[in-house]
């Protein structure tokens, strides 16, 4: 594989070669952020896997895992399960790596999520490409700034699962939570189940729900809290 990409691709067929030279040529022509999710992930395993279509393995990595931050931060052991070969967990590892240096020498600046509108524009952004299904928390410290935004730990016990949402909220000293279901399979009845424990359990812990949405097929989330279902 060549190490310069290419202004333009040098093979326009529809074998994985000619499609990698399209998907450069977008990231040089449009950036990296039109890329969806699995798209960027599809990239990163360019560097490890040199002649395969790599689309399925980041599509089924993402199913897996439930997000790009739970790909990159998956055990060795795991991934190798899951089929990839040592360089292409070497690439996986350099996101989140230049993530961490970059956040030690730059300022902070965190997101504030102090009302709905800010909430809604922030969402609009932050689920585009998200797999369905996923139970996000988003942490927040005592001024609704978000100090990380990530996947529920997955686990079918749910006081297993919530455990681990307090352990991560306790490690970021986050004061509050907001709970996401992004298009779920589950019935109303299991959500408010799910929200109303997490409810009781955070107060024990005098950590605040504001909220648990849900995203589908309305352009907005709808407020379980508003609903009146915790």
């Amino acid at each position: 594989m060549a190490n310069t990409y290419p202004t333009e691709p040098r093979n326009r067929g529809t074998g994985p070669q000619g499609h990698r030279a399209r998907m450069r040529a977008r990231v040089l022509n449009n950036g990296a952020e039109t890329l969806a999710d699995y798209e960027l992930l599809e990239m990163l395993l360019f560097l490890g896997i040199p002649r395969r279509d790599t689309k399925p393995i980041a599509k089924g990595l993402l199913a897996q895992y439930g997000s790009l931050i739970n790909v990159f931060r998956a055990p060795t052991s795991a991934l190798r399960a899951s089929g990839l070969n040592d360089a292409s967990i070497r690439a996986l590892r350099l996101p989140a790596i230049g993530a961490e240096r970059l956040a030690q020498a730059e300022p902070r600046h965190l997101i504030t999520l102090g009302d709905w509108a800010q909430l809604s524009t922030y969402l609009t952004s932050a689920t585009q490409g998200a797999v369905h299904n996923q139970f996000r928390i988003l942490y927040l410290d005592n001024r609704n700034r978000l100090l990380a935004d990530e996947v529920a730990p997955d686990d079918p016990d749910m006081t297993a699962r919530h455990r681990g949402i307090f352990r991560r909220a306790l490690t970021l000293h986050a004061t509050a939570l907001i709970g996401l279901f992004v298009h779920p399979a589950d019935k109303d009845t299991v959500l408010n189940t799910i929200a109303k424990n997490l409810d009781s359990s955070a107060q024990c812990l005098s950590i605040t729900v504001h909220d648990i949405l849900i995203t589908d097929h309305n352009p907005a989330p709808r407020s379980m809290r508003q609903e009146g279902r915790f």
